[in-house]
């Protein structure tokens, strides 16, 4: 049984191994990357398994905004699209809102509005605006609020950015860029470019609609993406499960010496979270996957982790809550970028795990922490999803741990916190629009 006291939620403390079966609900990255697609397509195009979240609702609602037809209020979702024209965004703190639609509003007709949450106005923005211009847009402001004065198209062309900062800055444009009259070249110039997974996904759906694609894999240029103009497809699409969501629930197996099965693991994902079977093995549990699904059962004693995360930041906050509970210290590398997400995650998890006794050193490009024997108090969230599963998944093996606002991880996970307590009630566990059996 869990209790909240104000905003404040009591994380359940984990009397012996966790066993759980974990049904998710559909990944965040591809229902937002698959709807922008879907709204600029030749045609009417079905998504089916889609994330509805606070995220997947904001991504909805902007593009009906300026002139997409969304029908369905659960996880399947018809997308018809229509002529494009101006209106207002409310981002939210969602990156891929706040970053995917200024490039589609640039081929709307009429100013296209945008602003959100306080938290949002933090996130790194600039490179994609200033981007737009250099391909012919006309934008006001460097962030939010701004405004995108669409034109009804977009000359396109060649563009050079800085995208270390995020991966969103390459995938925003790759998306919108079948439309612009001259397509895309992005050359990138600076510090490597982090979350590569999140660009060949972005780069795989493209291709799967029909959209030609140059990436650096194939043509052997660094760092250079390149999109030709033409069609988007229509595409009836199946959305794969979240995998990122599911690493709290694989980390309470791995933390616990318990067992969680998830069904339905693909075999072959482009999503970052695949990447948990590597780093959950690499700390001593044992992870199984076929054809079934994953299966992690958890060590007796969790070992800590030397890891460059750079590619999988997303997952820092996970593997930082496994390392402070784990019996040998652990150094998270390459996530510098992480203090421009939804809050600053190095700082915040550092604040966070100090606060119960931890001891964390913060690095400029990550974190060494050494564990100790923690105790109960606040774990604050910061308005950050990611933060505050990585509280829960401490409150597992540390009683009195209270989470602040868990309630923001609907911004990808509604639901999260009875899914929690259903697996340490050992019920079937089930995100939303989800049915375990």
């Amino acid at each position: 049984m869990t209790s909240r006291t104000a905003s404040r939620w009591a994380a359940p403390y984990a009397a012996g191994p966790v066993q759980a079966r974990v049904i998710l609900p559909g990944s965040k990255s591809l229902t937002n990357r698959a709807l922008v697609l879907s709204a600029l397509a030749t045609g009417p195009s079905t998504l089916t398994g889609a994330l509805r979240s606070r995220d997947t609702d904001l991504m909805i609602a902007g593009l009906r905004g300026l002139g997409a037809d969304i029908v369905g209020d659960g996880t399947t979702l018809t997308v018809t699209p229509g002529p494009l024209h101006g209106g207002a965004v409310d981002c939210g703190l969602a990156g891929t809102v706040l970053r995917f639609l200024p490039p589609l509003a640039a081929l709307a007709t009429g100013p296209v509005a945008f602003d959100g949450d306080e938290q949002a106005r933090r996130r790194p923005l600039g490179t994609v605006l200033t981007a737009l211009r250099t391909l012919g847009a006309r934008v006001d402001g460097d962030g939010l609020p701004f405004v995108v004065h669409g034109g009804g198209s977009l000359a396109g062309g060649v563009v050079t950015i800085d995208a270390s900062g995020s991966s969103q800055f390459v995938s925003a444009l790759l998306l919108s860029a079948a439309r612009f009259e001259h397509g895309v070249v992005i050359h990138h110039v600076g510090p490597s470019v982090p979350s590569r997974p999140h660009i060949d996904m972005t780069v795989d759906i493209l291709r799967s609609a029909g959209v030609w694609v140059d990436s650096p894999a194939e043509s052997g240029a660094a760092d250079t993406w390149q999109v030709a103009p033409g069609p988007i497809r229509a595409v009836d699409r199946v959305i794969e499960p979240d995998l990122s969501n599911a690493t709290p629930f694989l980390a309470a197996a791995a933390v616990t010496g318990g067992v969680v099965r998830v069904p339905a693991w693909p075999l072959r994902t482009t999503q970052a979270g695949d990447a948990i079977r590597r780093i959950l093995d690499q700390m001593g549990a044992t992870v199984q996957l076929d054809d079934a699904g994953l299966t992690v059962r958890g060590p007796d004693r969790l070992q800590g982790i030397d890891i460059d995360l750079h590619d999988v930041g997303e997952l820092a906050p996970t593997v930082a809550a496994l390392a402070a509970l784990a019996a040998t210290p652990s150094r998270l590398r390459g996530i510098a970028h992480l203090r421009g997400h939804e809050t600053d995650r190095l700082a915040a998890l550092a604040a966070e795990i100090d606060g119960l006794g931890g001891r964390v050193t913060v690095h400029p490009d990550g974190l060494t922490i050494t564990p100790t024997s923690l105790r109960g108090g606040c774990w604050k969230s910061y308005a950050d999803h990611r933060m505050a599963t990585a509280g829960a998944i401490v409150g597992l093996r540390v009683a009195g741990v209270e989470v602040d606002n868990v309630a923001t991880t609907a911004k990808t996970l509604p639901g999260f916190a009875d899914m929690w307590a259903a697996m340490l009630a050992g019920d079937p566990v089930a995100g939303p629009g989800k049915h375990a059996r």
